[in-house]
């Protein structure tokens, strides 16, 4: 009994090394010594197995179980990014018209206008212009957008005129950050709409060698405060599902797919870790509340996504429930669509649309609500 029981201690030290080690991983940039970006990817593992001997040990020894479960009270948030618990959570409705904000954000496949996307009489791409139109929310951020100027001869008639259908006829100022224009006159990129006054606006480039950008917008609410919006789509992953998925379904799968997954999930590690970081430099130099709507490309246990939570509350890690997956595939629980807040918002709800299945992300929305400016803002 007592050898079972060194055995089993030792073991749980060994888990909190892990989980510690991989935490570590988390905040080392991958540009700078990309290893540890595998070794952050198991940190869900080490969160889940040091959890494990909290409850073994409660049941066995509870003097043993202070270790594990100390380590657990305190890497609660890390564990919190990835199964949002809330059980004790109470809203309370303090908010004002003039200080709610609710945003919807989603990457959206530029509305399925390729053959190879589209479905019988474009309904997927009708349906999903329309629910961006028809939605109630004050401020929609897309990705992967796609736009056919009215001056553009199309034979799909006004499906594809987006910015008219989402914007100006849906009642809100539209700002399109554009990535290409094709030789039609068609055009791709990013999007910012908003109900809200569009004060200043700005497009941040992550270089040449990427049509992968950030765009911002400084919106003036009706109670006169003043909000900036960032939406950015951070580095593909270049990884197809079909790839990923014969990859672990079959031993010659894994054989024939897993070098190349791996070397483009590490060049795209590379490249998000130094997005984020142009990226950060620009939030910390922004003196307006700040709203963050992003395809990140990545998870919630990544170098990307840590340096966000470490400046931002992320809307589902701090309301949610649940996973939150966003990813519309095959693959499971993936969540790579986040929206995140700065401190003066405090954040009611958040919610992922997945009864809404025309892209291969699932749209997000969160309402928001601004806080009184204090003495020290």
């Amino acid at each position: 009994m007592a050898v079972r029981r060194s055995f089993a201690f030792t073991c749980t030290v060994l888990v909190v090394l892990w989980l510690l080690v991989a935490i570590a991983c988390v905040q080392i940039p991958p540009h700078t010594f990309w290893p540890a970006a595998f070794g952050a990817l198991t940190l869900p593992i080490a969160l889940g197995l040091n959890l494990a001997f909290v409850f073994y040990w409660l049941l066995r020894n509870w003097r043993l179980a202070v270790l594990p479960l100390l380590v657990a009270v305190l890497t609660w948030p890390h564990f919190q990014r990835g199964l949002a618990l809330h059980p004790w959570r109470t809203v309370e409705a303090t908010s004002t018209p003039d200080n709610q904000v609710q945003v919807l954000s989603a990457n959206v496949r530029i509305f399925n206008v390729y053959p190879q996307l589209r479905d019988p009489d474009l309904a997927s791409s009708r349906n999903m212009v329309q629910w961006l139109a028809e939605s109630s929310a004050d401020i929609i951020c897309l990705q992967e957008f796609y736009n056919e100027p009215r001056n553009m001869r199309s034979r799909d008639g006004n499906v594809f005129r987006t910015v008219e259908q989402i914007g100006r006829k849906a009642g809100r100022h539209a700002f399109v950050s554009k990535s290409l224009t094709n030789s039609a006159g068609a055009e791709f990129g990013i999007a910012i709409f908003s109900r809200y006054p569009i004060l200043h606006r700005g497009t941040i480039s992550f270089g040449k060698l990427t049509q992968n950008h950030a765009m911002f917008a400084d919106l003036r609410l009706p109670g006169g405060d003043t909000i900036r919006v960032y939406n950015f789509h951070l580095q593909s992953m270049s990884m197809e599902e079909k790839d990923i998925v014969q990859s672990y379904s079959s031993k010659s799968g894994f054989e024939q797919k897993s070098r190349g997954l791996l070397r483009r999930f590490k060049r795209g590690m590379i490249a998000r870790s130094v997005q984020i970081d142009t990226l950060v430099r620009r939030f910390e130099r922004c003196r307006y509340p700040i709203l963050l709507c992003a395809d990140l490309n990545d998870l919630p246990y990544s170098y990307s996504y840590d340096q966000l939570a470490d400046h931002f509350q992320n809307a589902w890690a701090t309301v949610g429930t649940g996973v939150g997956s966003t990813y519309n595939g095959r693959l499971p629980f993936i969540r790579i669509d986040n929206q995140f807040a700065s401190s003066r918002w405090t954040i009611e709800e958040c919610q992922v649309h997945r009864e809404i299945p025309y892209s291969d992300h699932f749209p997000t929305t969160a309402i928001y609500d601004l806080k009184a400016r204090s003495k020290g803002d």
